[in-house]
């Protein structure tokens, strides 16, 4: 994104208010959507859902969401799910400035639990 978005973001001066706060509520509710949103998966009881916002070394926006549930089953779609609705809403927050803004890379980085148990990506 351009410098100028960085900087309405940061200082929460963005045309539509503080985009960090937005984007966390958003992407928690979209996790607690995800059985709605993704055909096949089945709802969950979810424990907690963090949104968090950190600045890569490259000036990149990085959203990283941890979920957690008591069901025997891992929560990484309902993770991805609000990590990807938390980009999408600083795009829209954002978009009056940048119209450029990228969003890439959703990946999962580490889960636990479930059928399949442990992974971490290397």
């Amino acid at each position: 994104m351009s410098a100028d978005a960085r900087s309405a973001l940061l200082d929460a001066t963005a045309p539509k208010g503080d985009a960090f706060v937005t984007a966390q509520i958003a992407g928690i509710q979209a996790a607690k959507q995800t059985a709605t949103l993704i055909p096949l998966a089945h709802p969950l009881p979810l424990g907690a859902v963090d949104v968090r916002f950190t600045w890569s070394d490259d000036g990149a926006l990085v959203i990283e969401a941890v979920a957690t549930t008591s069901a025997p089953t891992g929560v990484e779609m309902e993770a991805m799910v609000a990590a990807s609705v938390a980009a999408l809403t600083i795009y829209d927050m954002a978009k009056a400035l940048d119209k450029g803004i990228v969003i890439e890379s959703v990946c999962l980085l580490e889960k636990t639990g479930g059928k399949s148990g442990p992974w971490k990506r290397s």
